[in-house]
């Protein structure tokens, strides 16, 4: 019976967390729809196909997710300071989103986007400390994220 309720709740966790992330990036894609084509804007070389995107940030949501149910489910004393970190990062990510797509506003998103990686570095660090796993986890949403710093930057300086 203690096994069924420790793995049930365990499942439950990890569902609810990937759920959450998903679902930002869900509403995101919601509030944005239509603006996520963006013809009138000069783009850098180096941007990935616009199929590239939902995949990507598909499995970004869902590692933030197994990362935040790997914190909640460690037990630790800085867990809810760890997965309040994650929550605040999720929304500013969704405000990115906006600042980008829907508003145009290339500097501000830019700038925006460097909070948001601080943000992130900041939650990986504290993850480390918890749970070093959590933590890797994240590398590839730092990179990312770097990469699309790059992006918003060259996209920012090439229209203005």
């Amino acid at each position: 019976m203690y096994v069924n309720l420790t793995l049930r709740k365990k499942t439950g966790t990890y569902a609810l967390m990937i759920a959450i992330a998903l679902a930002v990036g869900g509403l995101s894609a919601l509030v944005n729809a239509g603006e996520f084509s963006t013809p009138e804007l000069i783009r850098p070389a180096l941007s990935p196909p616009a199929w590239l995107f939902p995949v990507v940030w598909t499995l970004l949501y869902t590692l933030l997710g197994v990362s935040a149910a790997r914190i909640l489910l460690s037990g630790d004393p800085a867990a809810g300071d760890a997965v309040f970190l994650w929550a605040t990062q999720l929304v500013v990510n969704f405000l990115w989103t906006l600042f980008y797509f829907r508003f145009r506003a290339l500097a501000l998103s830019f700038f925006w986007l460097i909070f948001l990686l601080l943000l992130v570095l900041l939650m990986v660090r504290r993850f480390w400390e918890i749970d070093k796993t959590a933590a890797r986890l994240q590398i590839p949403y730092v990179v990312w994220l770097c990469f699309a710093a790059c992006l918003n930057l060259a996209t920012w300086l090439l229209n203005r």
